[in-house]
């Protein structure tokens, strides 16, 4: 029957409306004489479904979480493994590339095949997995899964193909990296230590060959034991038994010593002449005390014991040994060289560090240079060879995350002199202080794609910063940031009292942004209820900022009220509303606090450096008591010279060129006559509680990893109150007949405290609910799409069965169930499973003050920053809608179940606003400057704008905003608008291109307005014959004919979820309609015809952070933030994922293998060099047998045998391994070369031995011998 059902839908929903007759568009559908018929419209089609694929990208900043870090000397590449089961390998500019594990297990450690191209990777499941990095997108080749030991470490010797492995039981197992099976020799725990040991010697801790002799391997053991176990005679050459647990263990060079860390923070060290006792221990952070105990010191975790040829002190690298008493100390990083101790402090924990050498060769002198230390948030390099040793300067991107990213923006297609514009004014403020050589990941080969073009990717974060980045060709390159809060005075401290307690936290946090590239304008949103605007200049300038206050408090009532009949139109007169009446002040603080804004802005001369400037700061008020709502919509119109914003109570519309506020209504007096609702008044509230604390509050806890977090399930939101009173009850009722409760308005219970978790309120992704709900007449209820919603919360299906009724026992209206029957609507089944997968994270913080908000509605209005705990949002709200009005548009009779009490509850926002050049009648002729304004409850209205033409009349007379009651309707609140021309192709907004405004005056060319797209003639030539405007809700899309406003296409986008994003792009010289949905799926829509052409389920909603930042850009891509430091670049067009591969840099290039040092003949021939054998006379099947089958599963990997063939079967594989082998022929030659110039030595002085006793005993008699 779903199917079924679901089949009717996608024939219903695409298909057009009729445009003479149809009540859909809110209005009746009329024609001007001037213009087209909707029906005379033949717009031809360009995009397939075939244009469109998913695909991800490219990922940019520091991997989330690391654990693991590996570094290739030959290939000068780095791996990073993550908690997540991710791997990030990096190399020089353009090399980057980012690999998944599917188990999502943790990355326990990282080995490269050094200079063959491969990676080993040891996960938390028991697994370890070969990679092969010789493609551009790196896949696994083999897997094999323990299954009765766990891994703790491994070590693969240089140019070995036998991984040692480490367990958890004190095993060392033995892999063939070829094959990727285990070989039967296996160095058992009580075999390696004394049969005369009582306890175990722990987990494997450190595996090592010794670097005189590859058949001895060094086995350390977390108990303290080391053992050197020799591996063709099967047994322990020697044993060490220390009392301290051991952490790490590094070799000299020459293999006669080595150094071990412990956990008493000492290091010592060993001699293999004496193994009974270290011959060294030392403290290097530990002071002697009083009693001549040394102070007990912190553990040290590893340590790296380097030699130098130019210095006779190896160098002795290690982190932590610290002492206990110095608390507060950061991390630090300790370089010993000599008598010499150097400790870098880091601002993070040091999860891992290695020291990078100049030779990958154990047994050579290592001539370290750098020192790669990978912390919880950040990448350091260090360089070894100054003595002050400085950093490195990160080309990476990884200070994405310096202050929690709280907003992003993308912008392809950018004018091509933005960048280096911002760039240059970026360069100027440069940090300094940096080693002054190249950086030592230099691996892999980058080409610059043959398809680019200007992009910048814009993040806004917690601190108030704003950082702009260059994306072009999927790199990712800071190019300037800009500050916001230098905007603002400090606040001192008790200065702002209350309000500077609300938002001490995060008080310039950024919430939206605005960009225009060809003005250069740029607006930003905060946290605290303001917007600040600024231009671009690149000269200094001494000027001072101009500050707007804005009062946008709804004086209207709200409580929408159904009519006396249904069959009555419910469009009610103006003069219907009343003002609204204040109740008296309460006794808190907060009462007293009127007129004021939450934060101060500079009001003095200011020096303001080249980049973006500060011009205009406009902030809203508190008002009674109140603090001002969050500003949920924002646009700007260069062009036009104006800005306009929207929150829950209203609609601001300012001119930044005059200074001056032209418009600042609430929603309900901006309907005028054609208001759809009948808005009654609401007695006065006997108590009217502050809701400053749940106002503005911090960005930084969304992001903290103590944030409290509650799951939690259908079943359990629904039973909090099932037994109390449904407030549906109360809207079948008319105004009339009885008052509402009054313990919905005045309820001594309802006074909770709140709880400290609400700082995140404002980005927590899903619906803040009450668990202390109290008192008869309360319902909390949800809308049955949240419910399908919350089917499955953590891949747990928790919604409870419906069971139909008895026979004989009706349901009436008055019980339980009758609230949930009535909000379903006739013959809609009590429960219906959600269709879709998706995971939903759900915050329940405690509000005394609002009945509920569990509604998708409330989820986007948190989403774009709305602040969901108004003073009048616990009083009911109920819709009255006419009978003409279509089944389609209608919220109470809606399948999606848009008519739920809660729904009903919000305040109308103004969730979206844009300047367009459009129609603001249907009797217009010409478009005209148009604000187009959507709401929350799915009605769009457009404002028509008089503007002065000319410059200088512009600067002085009026701007004209008189809004003329134009509603159109849709289903959910309204998202995004754009405009097509009568051809279809996309209708760019009018917009003024940049000027200098604080450039050095020029008398002969003085600087005057340069307007694009914005002229009358252009105008009626472009848009004389109408245009199509395209509307898009959470659930909803329509393509509206204008100036008739007769609605031509309508399509249902989702009925079991809801949009969270969406936007009109251009792909494949086309425009299409992308929207990204709460359920995870990605859908693309043809324009006009709203026809679908894409719809994907890409991933679940499991975080607020990925709705947040979600965002389209043009040419099929689109970007968001996939963790707290990494943001993730996808594509969803065919044309780009075809030639992706063009664009990703080569991990691998064909290196020739470093030639080991020639230690000479004499050294060589009396045993000076390393000993070698042939590990496959030990460890292959014909020498050790097979391994147990139930040990380890082999799993061939997804590269399997084709990646591995079209890796070596390619023209660089083929030349790669030609190269090899003429080198190690080339090498073989050398040395018999040399062998054979060494016995031309010896036999020339063995001839001229034989000459000189020839010559003495030439004249002598055989009688004088």
């Amino acid at each position: 029957m779903k199917k079924f059902r679901k089949v009717l839908d996608g024939l219903t929903t695409s298909t057009p409306v009729n445009p003479g007759g149809s009540p859909v568009c809110g209005s009746a559908a009329g024609t001007p004489s001037a213009a087209h018929t909707p029906r005379d419209l033949e717009i031809h089609e360009t995009l397939m479904s075939e244009h469109f694929q998913i695909c991800k990208t490219v990922r940019h900043g520091f991997p989330y979480q690391p654990t693991a870090l590996a570094f290739d000397p030959v290939q000068k590449i780095l791996a990073i493994g993550c908690r997540s089961g991710g791997v990030r390998v990096l190399g020089g500019p353009g090399v980057d590339c980012h690999c998944q594990h599917e188990s999502g297990a943790a990355v326990l450690q990282l080995q490269f095949l050094i200079n063959e191209g491969a990676l080993v990777t040891a996960c938390a499941d028991d697994t370890l997995h070969l990679w092969n990095l010789r493609q551009r997108r790196p896949a696994i080749l083999h897997s094999l899964k323990f299954n009765r030991e766990r891994i703790t470490f491994c070590h693969l010797p240089f140019q070995s193909k036998w991984l040692y492995v480490g367990t958890e039981r004190g095993n060392t197992h033995i892999v063939n990296i070829e094959s990727f099976v285990l070989s039967g020799y296996v160095i058992m725990w009580n075999k390696a230590i004394e049969l005369s040991t009582k306890t175990h010697p722990g987990p494997v801790v450190h595996l090592s060959d010794s670097p005189k002799d590859e058949g001895k391997l060094l086995v350390g053991y977390e108990g303290g034991t080391i053992v050197m176990w020799d591996l063709r005679a099967k047994r322990a050459d020697f044993r060490i038994y220390y009392d301290e647990a051991i952490h790490s263990v590094s070799w000299h060079h020459e293999g006669r010593q080595f150094m071990c860390s412990h956990s008493d923070g000492s290091l010592s060290m060993w001699n293999l002449r004496n193994t009974a006792k270290p011959f060294q221990v030392t403290f290097p952070h530990g002071k002697t005390q009083r009693d001549g105990k040394k102070e007990s010191c912190k553990p040290i975790l590893k340590v790296e014991y380097k030699t130098s040829r130019n210095s006779s002190d190896a160098f002795v690298v290690f982190s932590g040994g610290l002492s206990y008493d110095k608390a507060g100390r950061r991390p630090t990083l300790t370089i010993m060289h000599g008598k010499a101790i150097t400790v870098l402090e880091m601002d993070y924990p040091i999860v891992e560090f290695i020291v990078l050498c100049e030779t990958p060769y154990l047994n050579e002198v290592q001539e370290p240079y750098a020192v790669v230390v990978l912390l919880e948030k950040d990448f350091v390099v260090v360089d070894l060879t100054q003595s002050n040793f400085p950093i490195f300067e990160n080309p990476y991107p990884m200070d994405v995350h310096e202050s929690p990213v709280t907003c992003t923006a993308y912008f392809a297609d950018c004018p091509p002199d933005i960048i280096p514009v911002l760039y240059s004014i970026g360069a100027k403020h440069k940090k300094t202080g940096y080693s002054h050589k190249d950086w030592p990941v230099s691996g892999g080969v980058w080409n610059v794609g043959s398809q680019t073009y200007p992009e910048i990717i814009i993040t806004g974060h917690a601190d108030g910063s704003i950082k702009f980045w260059d994306a072009t060709a999927i790199t990712l390159q800071m190019l300037y940031k800009l500050k916001t809060s230098k905007v603002f005075e400090k606040p001192k401290t008790g200065e702002m009292g209350r309000s500077a307690e609300l938002v001490e936290e995060d008080p310039y946090a950024v919430q939206m942004i605005t960009w225009c590239p060809q003005s250069r304008i740029f607006c930003v949103v905060g946290i605290s209820a303001h917007v600040i605007l600024y231009r671009f200049s690149k000269n200094d300038a001494n000027t001072s900022i101009t500050s707007l206050e804005v009062r946008l408090q709804c004086e209207m009532e709200d409580v929408i009220s159904p009519s006396d009949t249904e069959n009555t139109p419910c469009f009610s007169d103006p003069s219907g509303h009343s003002p609204q009446l204040h109740s008296p002040r309460s006794n808190t603080p907060d009462s007293v606090r009127d007129s004021i804004p939450c934060l101060k802005v500079k009001d003095r001369m200011i020096r303001m450096p080249p980049g973006y400037q500060a011009e205009l700061v406009l902030q809203l008020l508190w008002v009674d008591g109140e603090p001002p709502q969050q500003i949920t919509s924002l646009d700007l119109n260069s062009a036009y010279g104006l800005l306009a914003l929207g929150n829950c109570n209203g609609l601001a519309v300012v001119d930044y060129l005059q200074k001056t506020v032209l418009l600042c209504m609430s929603t309900v007096e901006l309907y005028g006559s054609a208001d759809p609702f009948q808005r009654l008044t609401r007695s006065p509230r006997k108590n009217r509680q502050s809701t400053s604390d749940f106002c503005m509050r911090g960005l930084s806890n969304f992001y903290s990893d103590s944030k409290k977090r509650i799951r939690t399930s259908y079943q359990s939101l629904t039973e909090l109150s099932d037994n109390q009173v449904s407030l549906d009850l109360e809207r079948s009722k008319s105004p009339t007949s009885a008052p509402y409760s009054p313990s919905l308005h005045n309820d001594p219970r309802g006074t909770g405290e709140p709880v400290s978790n609400l700082r995140s309120c404002h980005y927590s992704p899903v619906f803040y609910l009450l668990d202390n709900v109290k008192g008869p007449g309360r319902k909390l209820s949800l809308p049955t799409d949240l419910k399908t919603d919350l089917d499955h919360v953590n891949g747990h299906c928790t919604s409870p069965t419906s069971q139909p009724c008895a026979p004989g026992r009706a349901r009436v209206p008055g019980g339980p169930e009758g609230a949930r029957l009535a909000r379903r609507g006739p013959g809609r089944p009590p429960f219906r499973k959600a269709q879709s997968a998706a995971c939903m994270e759900v915050s329940l913080p405690v509000s005394s003050l609002t009945e509920g908000y569990p509604s998708r509605r409330a989820m986007l209005q948190q989403l774009h920053g709305v602040s969901m705990y108004s003073h009048d949002e616990h009083h009911s709200t109920t819709y009255s809608w006419s009978e003409r009005e279509s089944r389609e548009n209608s919220f109470s009779r809606s399948r999606s179940s848009s008519v739920s009490s809660i729904d009903r509850e919000t305040k109308e926002a103004v969730t979206t606003v844009q300047f367009a050049e459009s129609y603001g009648r249907k009797s217009d002729s010409l478009p005209t400057p148009c604000l187009w304004v959507g709401t929350s409850l799915g009605l769009v209205l457009i404002i028509p704008i008089s503007i002065p033409m000319d410059e200088q009349e512009r600067l002085e007379d009026p701007v004209t905003v008189a809004p003329t009651g134009t509603v159109l309707m849709l289903k959910g609140s309204v998202l995004r608008f754009g405009f097509l021309d009568c051809g279809g192709a996309l209708i760019q907004n009018p917009c003024e291109m940049w000027r200098d405004q604080h450039a050095p005056e020029d008398p002969d060319r003085p600087r005057k307005r340069k307007l694009v797209n914005f002229s009358p003639s252009s105008s009626q030539e472009a848009s004389g014959d109408g245009h199509l405007a395209v509307v898009c809700s959470e659930r909803q899309a329509k393509v509206f004919f204008m100036p008739s406003q007769a609605c031509l296409y309508v399509h249902n986008i989702t009925e079991s979820s809801f949009v969270l994003r969406a936007d009109i792009v251009s792909v494949c010289n086309s425009v299409c309609l992308a929207c990204f949905c709460a359920n995870g799926h990605i859908m693309t829509l043809s324009l006009p015809s709203l026809r679908p052409l894409l719809d994907i389920s890409y991933l679940p909603l499991t975080d607020m952070r990925i709705a947040r930042t979600f965002c389209f850009t043009n040419g099929g891509q689109a970007l968001y933030l996939c963790s707290p430091t990494e943001i993730q670049r996808i594509t969803y067009s065919q044309e780009m994922c075809d030639n992706l591969q063009e664009m990703l840099g080569e991990l691998f290039t064909p290196i020739e293998t470093p030639e080991a040092q020639n230690r000479g003949f004499l050294k060589g021939f009396f045993g000076g060099n390393a000993q070698t054998f042939d590990r496959e006379e030990l460890f292959g099947e014909a020498a050790a047998g097979k391994a147990s089958r139930s040990l380890a599963q082999h799993i061939p990997g997804q590269g399997g045998m084709e990646g591995m063939k079209a890796a070596a079967g390619g023209v660089v594989g083929e030349l790669a391994r030609a190269r090899i082998a003429l080198d190690e022929r080339g090498q073989r030659l050398g040395e018999l070369e040399d062998r054979t110039a060494l016995m031309m030595s010896s036999a020339d002085t063995f001839s001229k031995h034989a000459h000189e006793l020839m010559l003495k005993c030439k004249d002598k008699k055989w009688y004088q011998f």
